[in-house]
């Protein structure tokens, strides 16, 4: 485990390698949907934060949150493979969570590939709960899996 990473918000220098990293630990396999205009633009939303660690030429993690009244929506999420296990992605989920709640999210909804259990098993670590298996979610190819986690109690 590496001492506390330093979290940034992006600026859109790091679009490309957002999308770098999204194509080749996401997207895998699936046309690559999150391209760096794409990224460009979450960057600049209003309701979206996104994240990185590491330099714009070499990310090794970031995610993308978006708000939507008192819902948050963990859109895209990767820690680059050679930094994997080291607790980059449990800093950056935590840093997004902190700001949900700050920002007066009930909860965070997330979707993986229903083959990535990896990703499964981490969330569920972190407390998402398996809501939904979505039939070709992924391009009409790959099932997904929704998860949720509740960051206070249900009305």
């Amino acid at each position: 485990m590496i001492a506390t990473p330093a979290i940034r918000l992006a600026t859109p220098a790091d679009a490309p390698g957002i999308a770098a990293l999204s194509r080749d630990a996401i997207e895998h396999g699936l046309p690559w949907t999150w391209q760096a205009p794409r990224v460009a633009r979450a960057i600049r939303a209003a309701n979206t934060n996104v994240v990185v660690v590491g330099p714009a030429e070499a990310i090794s993690a970031f995610g993308i949150m978006s708000y939507l009244d008192d819902d948050a929506h963990l859109l895209l999420f990767a820690v680059h493979p050679r930094h994997r296990r080291q607790g980059l992605g449990t800093a950056v989920l935590h840093w997004l969570e902190d700001v949900a709640r700050a920002a007066g999210a009930k909860r965070i909804r997330v979707e993986a590939r229903r083959d990535n259990e990896a990703a499964r098993n981490f969330y569920s670590q972190h407390g998402y709960h398996e809501r939904a298996i979505a039939s070709q979610m992924y391009s009409g190819q790959l099932d997904g899996v929704r998860l949720e986690k509740w960051l206070r109690p249900q009305d």
